[in-house]
């Protein structure tokens, strides 16, 4: 087996709120206000169900995706499937590159153009991209206790500031705005097409659907936490403040005294930041090398990365058009993949013929 469920239980724990932290809040305040938690509380509910129910499904097959598909609807309908979720895994990593890329340079290079600053990514990336599942595991093995260390760190120096009341009164933001949040940042909301991709490639063991969902969920809860705390901090004026997991820990005391001490976690926090990244990237090669029966995954890495790279120059400077691509019309599509898909996967044939 390529990967296990401790390694998935870390995934779906980790990558999940490494991908909610730095545009996640600022976009939910700017639609629902001091009620940004609710469209996330609906968004991570919808989704932990399709990820408990494709995590249960690994309990009734011993098949992957692509084989489950394969017994279905025929070889070629898989590869086709499988080309087309290659496609998502490269749309899904869009924004989180136009992100991060803004991140690096805004929090670590402001004295450096951007674009530049940012182009040494696309190497680590066509060498994670090229190796298999296996490597993903053992990366999030190494990426769980540098996560939590450095996010408990950052937790407790925001919590000084935190002023409760500025998330009161609750709901009074109308229905309408609050599914429109959950809609417009469905963009960020992938995670079951990860499992989708591991399923057949990991030994299920009893109980391991219950522990894959409680990761997720435990990860939902702390990006639930941290919505509290970044709006309890900045309140009215959250929706200016961008990235934000760079702007909670800014009033901690000490700081004044011994300078950015939080830029230390930071640092630390954005290597899981890039694995988490740069998995939608190596499981668009894995569906490309099952659509295309190619096994050069050097060769694809580069085509990969080279597509996103190619990307990330053309849209340099267009982040807020990007969004509002992502946020209006883009939402079906993931939709789709991440939600409609995994639940259709039950209606494939199981059983192995005999």
């Amino acid at each position: 087996m390529k990967i296990c469920t401790r390694q998935i239980c870390f995934i779906m724990l980790a990558y999940t709120v490494m991908s909610k932290i730095l545009i996640y809040p600022t976009a939910l305040s700017s639609v629902c206000g001091r009620d940004l938690w609710f469209p996330a509380l609906l968004s991570f509910a919808v989704q932990a169900l399709v990820v408990w129910a494709i995590s249960f499904l690994c309990s009734r097959t011993d098949k992957t995706f692509f084989e489950l598909i394969e017994g279905t609807l025929g070889n070629i309908c898989a590869r086709i499937i499988y080309g087309l979720f290659g496609l998502f895994f490269i749309l899904a990593a869009i924004m989180p590159i136009s992100e991060q890329k803004l991140y690096v340079h805004a929090i670590f290079y402001d004295t450096v153009p951007s674009l530049l600053v940012f182009l040494p990514f696309f190497a680590f990336s066509v060498y994670a991209a090229s190796k298999k599942l296996t490597n993903v595991g053992r990366a999030a093995d190494i990426c769980l206790p540098i996560f939590i260390l450095s996010l408990v760190f950052i937790f407790i120096m925001s919590l000084w500031e935190v002023k409760w009341d500025n998330l009161l009164p609750v709901l009074k933001t109308p229905v309408k705005k609050l599914f429109g949040g959950s809609l417009s940042t469905a963009y960020l909301f992938f995670e079951p097409c990860w499992l989708l991709m591991f399923m057949g490639h990991f030994k299920y063991k009893k109980w391991d659907a219950a522990k894959i969902t409680a990761s997720y969920v435990g990860g939902g809860l702390i990006v639930l936490f941290f919505l509290f705390v970044f709006y309890g901090i900045y309140g009215e004026i959250s929706v200016m403040r961008q990235f934000a997991v760079s702007k909670i820990s800014l009033f901690f005391p000490a700081i004044e005294m011994l300078g950015r001490i939080d830029l230390v976690a930071l640092y630390i926090l954005e290597i899981v930041m890039l694995f988490a990244l740069v998995l939608n990237i190596q499981l668009a090669v894995h569906c490309l090398v099952k659509c295309t029966g190619w096994q050069n995954t050097p060769a694809l890495s580069c085509i990969v990365n080279g597509i996103l790279l190619v990307l990330t120059i053309v849209l340099d400077n267009k982040y807020t058009a990007m969004n509002g691509v992502f946020g209006k019309w883009l939402w079906i599509v993931f939709l789709l993949f991440a939600t409609i898909i995994p639940i259709l996967s039950w209606t494939m044939k199981r059983r192995r013929a005999k």
